[in-house]
């Protein structure tokens, strides 16, 4: 098996080589490394995109706004990406956003967890039937469960979470009042044993 390392460097070099900045490479060797820490394809889908790099033409975008759509080409993921991440000020207002015809997206997705972990939101990514939830860039829950190839989606919906708590002020409040239970008063034996409270130098 092949370490993250490795991956991590191989994809690096390899994005380089197919004629992408070293900056963009850095990016992509990181996103590749993620993608395959989560258990995604992502080398598989890097491999096939850059076989098909040079021979056909791919869309850039400048700047990211609540509907972005490309008719005739398909979106480039990695710029699509960098983008993306350049833009964050931006995303965090618009709250949803749409793309539509974008290249082998799971190359976009790891750029979108690192998004939220940036910004501290969940974010909600549909491709198509596939759904992905990010989790601050620690984890990506997904009905996605093949170790497939995806070329090409017609769209991308992404919704931006609140962070809203799971439970409700009484669930907290009847807990809290558990966990008082464990509260030891403050006695002056407490205070001298206290860190930083000797009485004696040992200095």
């Amino acid at each position: 098996m092949r370490s993250l390392s490795e991956i991590d460097t191989t994809a690096k070099r390899a994005t380089k080589a197919i004629g992408y900045s070293w900056g963009i490479a850095e990016e992509v060797g990181k996103n590749i490394r993620l993608l395959e820490l989560f258990g995604l394809p992502g080398l598989k889908n890097l491999n096939d995109f850059f076989k098909v790099y040079k021979k056909k033409q791919f869309q850039t975008i400048g700047l990211i706004n609540k509907v972005n759509e490309s008719n005739k080409i398909s979106y480039c993921p990695i710029t699509l990406g960098i983008n993306f991440l350049d833009q964050i000020n931006l995303i965090s207002e618009i709250k949803e956003i749409k793309f539509i015809n974008v290249a082998y997206p799971l190359l976009f997705l790891p750029f979108v967890s690192r998004v939220s972990e940036i910004i501290g939101k969940r974010i909600f990514l549909k491709m198509d039937q596939n759904e992905f939830l990010l989790n601050f860039n620690q984890s990506i829950n997904s009905n996605f469960l093949k170790n497939d190839i995806i070329k090409q989606v017609n769209k991308i919906d992404l919704i931006l979470y609140e962070n809203d708590n799971t439970f409700n002020n009484s669930e907290w409040e009847e807990l809290y009042k558990l966990s008082e239970d464990t509260f030891v008063e403050e006695s002056n034996s407490s205070k001298l044993n206290a860190a930083g409270a000797g009485l004696i130098d040992n200095d």
